[in-house]
């Protein structure tokens, strides 16, 4: 099944989480997407947490072509810290800006630092309530043993 699902009761699971997304800092689509079960019993484990994901883009995007106010649709970036949406469009030009006055950086290439930014899922309680899962994490662990030296 790789068909994108009605996603009328998926949208609402999205709007929940990503309402929880502090100001400051920012979330992947695979991040919450991993927080969301199945909403399919008959879709595979593995074809779910490579689709998932989309289709919280899908949503979201529905969100941020009428910009509605209360849910914070600019704070959810892809999984290498960049907008998702057309370079030139408003709606990136909106995210970015958006982002910006909340006092997250972008980098040269226009990628935001996830281990800076990034969001680390809402609390305990909040999942539990929603039946959630805890979230995966979007920040990579620090290099372990000893590091070269980079001479460039």
């Amino acid at each position: 099944m790789d068909a994108t699902p009605d996603l009328s009761s998926f949208a609402p699971l999205v709007y929940a989480i990503v309402k929880q997304i502090p100001s400051g800092t920012v979330a992947t689509y695979g991040q919450i997407a991993s927080m969301i079960p199945p909403i399919d019993d008959d879709m595979d484990a593995g074809a779910y947490a490579r689709l998932a994901p989309r289709w919280v883009g899908d949503v979201l995007n529905g969100i941020s072509s009428i910009d509605e106010p209360s849910i914070p649709w600019h704070r959810v970036i892809n999984s290498r810290g960049g907008i998702s949406l057309p370079n030139e469009s408003r709606a990136a030009a909106l995210q970015r800006a958006r982002l910006r006055h909340e006092g997250v950086e972008f980098d040269a290439h226009e990628q935001v630092n996830l281990n800076t930014y990034g969001w680390d899922g809402p609390p305990d309680e909040f999942l539990a309530h929603w039946g959630f899962m805890k979230p995966k994490s979007i920040k990579r662990p620090p290099p372990q043993g000893p590091q070269q030296m980079s001479l460039f």
